[in-house]
């Protein structure tokens, strides 16, 4: 029999947020034995979460610890977490612990002290997290919906401003990267989502695709939104980004934008059931190649950066913004249930970037769109 263990908060873990269905803010140690999904909590947490949450079995600590004492004949003084962990081991007559790559090291120390064999789990610790249910992709849907609020504000915000000396005036006040950041995401705080690392970077900025952003937006400059909010009553996340710009654009940024949109649509209609996701990268790779759009490193006396598609075509979506999983060059077959972002993008400093990222359900007929929001990218 399997033995798997965890030990940290459900904020900290989205393992253990998917195992337990509710908030814990302290860590905790979890349990999956066969069909037995186990929770040691304190008294503090004990009530609630054998009222609410969906383990079959939780235990208070201080009974536990006095419960190994008893069976493994341990003094009580010495029974720690890893003797716990001992104990379901030796109940269950398990080989080893796994224990995925987030495992807190000094509870991992504990366990070899004690002679108990670890078997490190990597990629996804609950495979079974990657092809989503009914109700996740609900849930998936609904944050993307709140990414689309987003959108509302942001693009109601540029269409509205007024360029001054070349930068955006919201209101008679300089139009900030910050300023429209915070209106992004105090919108979506009504709504019961949190976004606190949205991206609104224009220009260069947009070139570092994890760059969010900072000082004023400016015209006739592309800018990159990125809005990946959480909902704070399910956990699950949405994930979508537009690319806009106030002003005149010129013939390399409409071109640039249009060979993005292309690539999207052509990663869009390749996903279905049993299709690999380094096939949809590939795709994508070979639309912005026919382009003529090159990705390399620039290395210079001023910069070394890289520019092109510098990053995989998406990831898979749910309780982590980034699990599997993935249309990248090592991306597996799809399968029915998958939801993953489909994002090319495209960056060079001298044009600027773009990056366009709607999310997807894989479905027995190819995939369904879980994200909605217009296209339209230039407001004069």
């Amino acid at each position: 029999m399997k033995l798997k263990c965890l030990y940290a908060s459900d904020e900290a873990s989205s393992d253990v947020l998917y195992l337990s269905g509710i908030q814990v803010p302290d860590a905790y140690l979890s349990i999956v034995m066969g069909n037995r999904k186990i929770a040691v909590v304190s008294q503090l947490e004990y009530s609630r979460v054998k009222a609410t949450s969906k383990y079959t079995e939780v235990y208070e600590l201080n009974a536990m610890k006095a419960e190994v004492s008893h069976t493994l004949k341990v003094p009580l003084i010495k029974v720690g977490l890893a003797q716990i962990i001992l104990y379901f081991k030796t109940i269950s007559q398990a080989e080893f612990v796994e224990i995925p790559e987030d495992f807190p090291a000094f509870l991992l120390l504990g366990l070899q002290e004690i002679g108990i064999k670890v078997k490190l789990v990597e990629g996804s610790f609950f495979q079974e997290r990657e092809q989503k249910s009914a109700s996740e992709i609900k849930s998936i849907t609904n944050a993307n919906k709140a990414s689309a609020l987003g959108f509302k504000v942001a693009e109601s915000a540029l269409k509205e401003s007024k360029i001054k000396e070349g930068k955006l005036y919201l209101d008679g006040s300089l139009l900030s990267s910050e300023r429209l950041r915070f209106m992004i995401e105090s919108a979506l705080f009504e709504k019961g989502a949190t976004a606190p690392t949205t991206i609104v970077a224009g220009g260069v900025q947009a070139c570092d695709p994890h760059q969010i952003g900072h000082g004023a937006l400016r015209a006739d400059e592309l800018i990159i939104i990125d809005i990946f909010p959480k909902i704070k009553s399910s956990g699950y996340h949405g994930d979508m980004t537009r690319t806009f710009l106030k002003g005149k654009a010129s013939d390399a940024q409409r071109a640039l934008v249009q060979s993005v949109r292309s690539a999207q649509k052509i990663a869009l209609a390749k996903i279905k059931p049993k299709v690999y996701g380094s096939t949809v990268h590939a795709a994508v790779v070979e639309s912005f190649t026919k382009d003529g759009y090159k990705t390399e490193k620039r290395t210079n006396t001023v910069t070394d950066t890289y520019v092109g598609f510098i990053h995989s075509t998406g990831h898979g979506l749910g309780l982590d913004v980034h699990e599997f999983p993935s249309l990248s060059p090592k991306g597996k077959a799809l399968k029915v249930g998958h939801v993953v972002t489909v994002e090319p993008g495209l960056y060079y400093p001298e044009i600027g970037a773009c990056r366009i990222e709607d999310v997807v359900a894989v479905t027995q007929e190819g995939s369904k769109k879980l994200s909605s929001y217009p296209y339209t990218w230039q407001f004069a």
